[in-house]
């Protein structure tokens, strides 16, 4: 539409700069033909600037763009206690969808999801691919993993071992900025967290927790019906254990927030993350297509200089 009417002021510019030199040319006695080579000129000038303010493109180079970028793991326990409804609707569900949202801010960052409980799975490796993240968190389910007692150390010991391919020296590249962030209710029956946190603190990682869960705690249903009760009869009641989540972040530099029916950690934590700069320059080729507006621009400074030296040529006396 811009370029319609561009061209339309240029044509009625034409028209009164013909009648203009018309007028002219009767008085100083120069014949028509000029006029009808000047205005040929003129009117290929008008459309040559026309066609380098489109900006022609033809083929396509290949260009590298540098980012700094970092690497971001959700893990997420998806144990039994993770069905438990004192964070409405329950504890998974309920951080699913802030999950959901937290992918969302990070557009220029690679994503992985780790689901852990008695053992540690990687559900999706690191990607770019946001939706793919997306679809993959809002499958998860409690039911995902064999039933066992909770572990915190076989996710962290997953995670690093996912780090130490970028962090050898082989490749000549420096270890890209990476950030955990652990969404469980802290029940963790597994080995001490000791060496792994040691190990985490050493790569420059930093872990976030989020701790889903109430200290009232609530009842675990079970698929059957009722509720999940321990090896003596009695009706488990879980509750959020802050302790080993607090462990985690304090000895990784991260933080520990909490998620509840009052509380929304994930916000305190993705305010922390957004101030997190990647320490590495990746360099990333895109197709890119070559804009050749400088060959119309040239062919219509050279109509321009002619034009000139035309008028110059018929009003020398």
């Amino acid at each position: 539409m811009a370029a319609a009417l561009a061209l339309a002021i240029f044509l009625v510019l034409l028209l009164v700069l013909w009648r203009r030199a018309g007028r002219l040319a009767r008085a100083l006695g120069t014949r028509p033909r000029h006029r009808g080579w000047k205005a040929a000129l003129r009117l290929l000038m008008g459309a040559s600037l026309l066609a380098a303010a489109l900006g022609p493109a033809m083929g396509v180079s290949q260009q590298p763009v540098r980012t700094a970028g970092k690497d971001v793991w959700l893990l997420v326990d998806v144990s039994r206690s993770m069905d438990a409804p004192d964070v409405a609707p329950t504890r998974l569900l309920r951080a699913q969808a802030e999950l959901q949202e937290l992918v969302a801010q990070f557009p220029a960052d690679r994503l992985g999801l780790v689901i852990f409980g008695a053992e540690a799975v990687v559900q999706c490796p690191l990607t770019y691919d946001q939706e793919a993240v997306q679809v993959f968190i809002s499958t998860l389910r409690t039911n995902l993993l064999p039933r066992g007692p909770t572990t915190l150390r076989a996710p962290l010991e997953l995670v690093l071992s996912r780090l130490a391919p970028a962090s050898t020296a082989s490749t000549g590249a420096l270890p890209r900025a990476t950030a955990v962030i652990l969404v469980s209710d802290g029940e963790d029956f597994g080995e001490n967290l000791e060496q792994p946190l040691r190990e985490i603190a050493r790569s420059g990682a930093r872990v976030y927790t989020v701790g889903v869960g109430t200290s009232g705690g609530a009842t675990i249903p079970a698929a059957a019906g009722g509720f999940v009760k321990d090896a003596k009869g009695q009706v488990v009641r879980s509750r959020l254990q802050e302790a080993p989540l607090l462990q985690l972040a304090a000895q990784t530099g991260g933080l520990y927030a909490e998620l509840n029916n009052e509380q929304n950690g994930f916000s305190t934590v993705l305010r922390s993350l957004s101030t997190m700069q990647g320490t590495t320059e990746q360099v990333r080729t895109v197709a890119v297509a070559d804009n050749r507006y400088r060959y119309p621009l040239a062919a219509a400074v050279l109509l321009l200089v002619l034009d000139i030296v035309l008028t110059v040529t018929i009003i020398r006396p």
